[in-house]
């Protein structure tokens, strides 16, 4: 029998924010910025990964020496300036999240993207005070699908275990770090990947989004 579960990891891009398709656009005319042509579709697939992992994907080791922080460092500038603004958050969020501390469990946000982008996420999601612990790629030397970003947010809800914890998020990348951390994902649909996907990575069960985990919650592996 399962553990309890006491503690809820979240990724954020994909999962509680309508942003994998603009972050696919900055990441495509940041490339192009720097004379690499990618795909929509191709950035895309790789959305969930930060910086260091994606960057990989598309280019060699010594063109990532070069030029690999002045290429996140652009298209980290060009999403705030141009994509930001157009991010909108899922149904639900906030009330999932006061609903889950009205239920004693601790809530975490654990993402790939940088610290001040997790900071102004919070605001615009409306949960600023809502989670427990936050956890980023500045946090940590690799971003998913390696472990290191569910570890450093298992090591601050210490001393709540793996077991007892479940990551909620979007990609097969957030299911195989949490996996890799010793820890069972719930998989939303609402950042595009396709259910196969979210099943092979090792989803324990999937929803349409943060409105639809809160509506089916008394018979979700969340419910205590």
């Amino acid at each position: 029998m399962a553990k309890t579960v006491q503690a809820v990891i979240f990724d954020i891009d994909g999962t509680l924010l309508d942003s994998v398709d603009l972050h696919a656009r900055a990441w495509v005319d940041a490339f192009a910025h720097f004379g690499v042509t990618v795909s929509h579709a191709d950035a895309r697939s790789q959305i969930g990964k930060g910086g260091d992992q994606l960057l990989p994907v598309f280019l060699d080791e010594s063109r990532i020496a070069r030029e690999g922080e002045r290429i996140e460092a652009y298209r980290s500038d060009l999403f705030k300036r141009d994509y930001l603004s157009k991010v909108k958050p899922f149904p639900g969020v906030p009330a999932l999240f006061r609903h889950l501390r009205a239920e004693g469990l601790t809530v975490a946000l654990a993402s790939s993207g940088k610290a001040k982008e997790v900071e102004q996420y919070q605001k615009l999601l409306g949960i600023e005070g809502l989670a427990d612990v936050v956890v980023s790629s500045d946090d940590v030397e690799r971003s998913k699908p390696f472990p290191d970003i569910f570890a450093a947010a298992l090591e601050k809800l210490a001393p709540i275990g793996a077991a007892a914890a479940i990551v909620i998020g979007d990609t097969p990348y957030d299911a195989e770090a949490a996996s890799k951390a010793g820890i069972r994902t719930i998989g939303v649909l609402c950042g595009g990947f396709p259910e196969a996907d979210l099943n092979g990575a090792g989803c324990v069960a999937l929803y349409q989004d943060p409105q639809d985990i809160l509506d089916g919650y008394r018979d979700s592996p969340l419910a205590r």
